[in-house]
């Protein structure tokens, strides 16, 4: 295999399976081909959409970006675990915030790509970054003060993030934190996204905020704050 080829590091059996395992395997190839900057095939009607055109050349991501620290900055000395971080902490101001930052990411080039950079950039805040999904996190009990889970929940369907509201519970201490965003299904361009991420691999579930809602009281937690994107929706909550 090409070094330069995706791969789905799911796709072993040194991870457990259960039945989102080939939905996070799909999702992580979808990423590890993006990272890696291969190219997407679509069918014509897709590239001629105006937000393919805007994700091809960059300026999409800008646009679609959850900036999570308008409403849960992380705070100096805080213990920050960024779930589907990608390469987080190489973009955003961690050195500034002086907060410890640890990760959990299924994409492995990502993954890899952090563990070889972060510690040189600061070897004090950076605390590595673990492969595995958002349901099965590889940290014990109460450990962090703040939670982050940015840019993947549209590609899961409500009853796995029963399962990762639950984990992150588990995670986090009393009184800490859990930002994440949505899609906002009544966003213009939430049906075009929507078809734009089944083409390039990973299916989109068009859920409305509403049953996001439901869900989130129904795990126990209450929303402290809200933020509205362009697409997503940062919400910010307290178990």
């Amino acid at each position: 295999m090409s070094k330069n080829q995706s791969v789905n590091p799911f796709q072993n059996k040194t991870y457990s399976l259960d039945k989102w395992q080939e939905r996070i395997a799909q999702i992580a190839y979808r990423f590890n081909k993006e990272y890696q900057k291969e190219p997407f095939e679509v069918p014509e009607e897709v590239a001629e959409m105006p937000i393919y055109k805007e994700w091809k050349n960059g300026i999409l991501a800008y646009k679609i970006a959850s900036p999570f620290w308008e409403i849960a900055q992380p705070q100096k000395n805080q213990r920050c675990l960024d779930i589907g971080c990608g390469v987080s902490f190489l973009i955003y101001p961690w050195r500034d915030w002086q907060a410890y930052f640890y990760g959990q990411e299924i994409s492995n080039i990502a993954r890899d790509t952090l563990n070889s950079r972060g510690s040189q950039l600061n070897s004090k805040l950076f605390k590595g970054v673990e492969l595995g999904a958002a349901h099965q996190l590889n940290y014990d009990a109460a450990q962090f003060d703040l939670v982050i889970a940015t840019g993947f929940s549209c590609y899961f369907p409500l009853e796995y993030w029963q399962s990762v509201l639950s984990e992150v519970k588990r995670v986090l201490k009393p009184g800490g934190y859990f930002v994440f965003d949505i899609l906002n299904s009544e966003q213009p361009l939430a049906e075009d996204w929507a078809v734009l991420e089944t083409y390039l691999g990973a299916e989109v579930f068009l859920e409305t905020v509403s049953d996001w809602e439901k869900t989130i009281k129904n795990a126990g937690a209450k929303i402290v704050k809200k933020q509205l994107g362009e697409l997503f929706e940062l919400y910010k909550v307290r178990f």
